[in-house]
């Protein structure tokens, strides 16, 4: 657990304004009167704190990630201060797959799950045989994932190939047909985040795995309220002063916290058809994040 509070106390390195007294409490006031706005239309759903319609949630996304594709990864080191990099080595260990395993990374982006499990592959079992292909709904973001990967030797090898697809309808993707499923930091800009997870029952083997890492719920309040002013008064900024982008970083906050409690999640995940060990997840972080998992019996 150690490896993972380092990274919280480097924060300090950042100038928070205004920690005082006043900056908690707008922080609580505006938590408090955006997440209490839950829309009662079934044909409504949320983009960060708006209210959309479900038809256009999908494009709304795809253009916050075509906004933010090319600075994508800097961003996230910025965001993170280089957790997210420690979070991901953590879901691969857990997965810890075999040889020859058929990943499908959904969401996959810039590639950083999908590197990681060809890394785990070649070095832990010398396997050339495991491969993954990469589901992304935005082509900006594939892009990415696949100049990342034309500098290696899975290319070559035919062990990596990339799909522009939406997660909620992997209409390219058969019945039963892959090993393991990951969606990492991806799921909650789903409009249909049970869709999504019936859609990878059906498309994992007997067997097969799904396996998601995403932003969660922080139960301690003190840590909370550190992490509220964190999120809305310097990513947002980040994002101004990395990406020239403000908005998409000020979405991406706001995503996380309308997306499911852990054990809402995990509860998703079991009426999908999913078997869960335990309560199903596990925290990082003091819950930042956390990985959730499911077997499909």
């Amino acid at each position: 657990m150690s490896r993972f509070l380092a990274p919280l106390r480097a924060l300090r390195v950042f100038p928070i304004p205004s920690l005082g007294r006043a900056s908690f409490s707008n922080a609580a006031v505006r938590l408090h009167s955006t997440e209490s706005k839950e829309s009662t239309d079934p044909k409504l759903t949320h983009f960060g704190y708006r209210d959309v319609k479900e038809s256009e949630k999908e494009s709304l996304v795809r253009s916050v990630f075509s906004n933010v594709a090319s600075s994508y990864d800097v961003m996230n080191d910025a965001m993170s201060l280089g957790v997210h990099r420690i979070w991901k080595d953590e879901f691969i260990r857990n997965m810890a797959p075999g040889p020859g395993i058929k990943l499908l990374d959904v969401a996959g982006g810039t590639g950083d799950i999908a590197m990681r499990f060809l890394d785990f592959c070649k070095n832990t079992h010398r396997d050339s045989t495991a491969n993954v292909t990469m589901v992304d709904i935005n082509p900006e973001m594939l892009e990415q994932g696949k100049k990342r990967f034309e500098a290696t030797p899975y290319i070559q090898s035919k062990q990596v190939d990339f799909l522009v697809q939406n997660a909620e309808n992997l209409e390219a993707i058969p019945d039963a047909s892959v090993d393991v499923y990951t969606i990492a930091f991806g799921i909650r800009n789903c409009t249909h985040v049970d869709k999504v997870v019936k859609e990878a029952y059906r498309v994992l083997k007997p067997g097969g795995r799904f396996m998601c890492l995403e932003f969660s719920k922080v139960e301690n309040p003190v840590i909370r309220q550190f992490y509220d002013i964190y999120s809305f008064d310097v990513i947002p900024a980040l994002g101004q002063i990395i990406a020239n982008d403000h908005s998409s970083y000020q979405y991406l906050v706001e995503s996380i916290r309308k997306f499911p409690t852990q054990e809402e999640f995990a509860t998703i995940i079991r009426d999908a058809g999913f078997s869960t060990v335990g309560k199903g997840y596990e925290n990082l972080t003091f819950g930042v994040a956390a990985i959730h998992s499911g077997f499909k019996m």
